[in-house]
């Protein structure tokens, strides 16, 4: 049985760039996986993610990735196109870094035999401290659907119900508590942090 690695990567404090994470998130709470598969938050975590990589044959990874389409779209990469893809056009430093690890585990012979990305076009990323916009939050259904039916192809089944994951961010910060316990905009700067900003911004 392949062991495979499903992966969320992103920043979840930075609007649709946390859409990688909510997938991974969403499918540990609708999906049974047995053990050969590892769902893990990735966050921004880049080489820190190497030994996981070294245990999996197959690698999921959900991530926004700017792919010049129209905003919402999805987009998926298979095999030796994924790190290419990651580094088309860099939105953020967590997709330099993932493309490090995945070049890293291929130098050291240990990486994934197959690899998926699971991509959507991002509609926002200038909202610090936002969420996923509606038009991205509303893909995740249709993302955890074709990460399924491609890890089942190779072995890997699930079936409704939860994974229980340790390497899943603390509850705290999942998408239902974080949306809903952050402020409106009128209370909080969403561009960054306003001690920092130029004056009038």
């Amino acid at each position: 049985m392949a062991k495979a690695l499903v992966l969320g990567i992103g920043n979840v404090l930075w609007a649709d760039e946390g859409f990688g994470v909510r997938c991974v998130e969403a499918l540990a709470e609708t999906r049974s996986f047995g053990d050969d598969a590892l769902l893990l938050d990735g966050g921004t975590q880049g080489l820190y993610l190497l030994p996981f990589l070294e245990d999996a044959d197959l690698l999921v990874v959900f991530d926004a990735v700017d792919y010049g389409l129209e905003p919402g779209t999805m987009k998926i990469v298979e095999g030796d196109e994924v790190p290419r893809f990651m580094g088309a056009k860099k939105m953020s430093l967590h997709q330099t870094g993932f493309q490090d690890v995945i070049a890293t585990a291929q130098l050291m012979g240990q990486c994934p035999d197959e690899l998926l990305l699971i991509g959507c076009q991002p509609v926002e990323l200038e909202d610090y401290g936002g969420g996923l916009r509606p038009l991205v939050a509303n893909r995740i259904p249709e993302a955890l659907r074709i990460a399924c039916e491609w890890l089942e192809a190779r072995g890997v089944t699930s079936e409704p119900g939860r994974t229980e994951a340790n390497e899943l961010a603390d509850r705290s910060i999942r998408m239902a508590a974080y949306e809903d316990g952050r402020p409106s905009e009128e209370e909080a700067c969403r561009i960054g942090d306003a001690r920092f900003l130029p004056a009038g911004e």
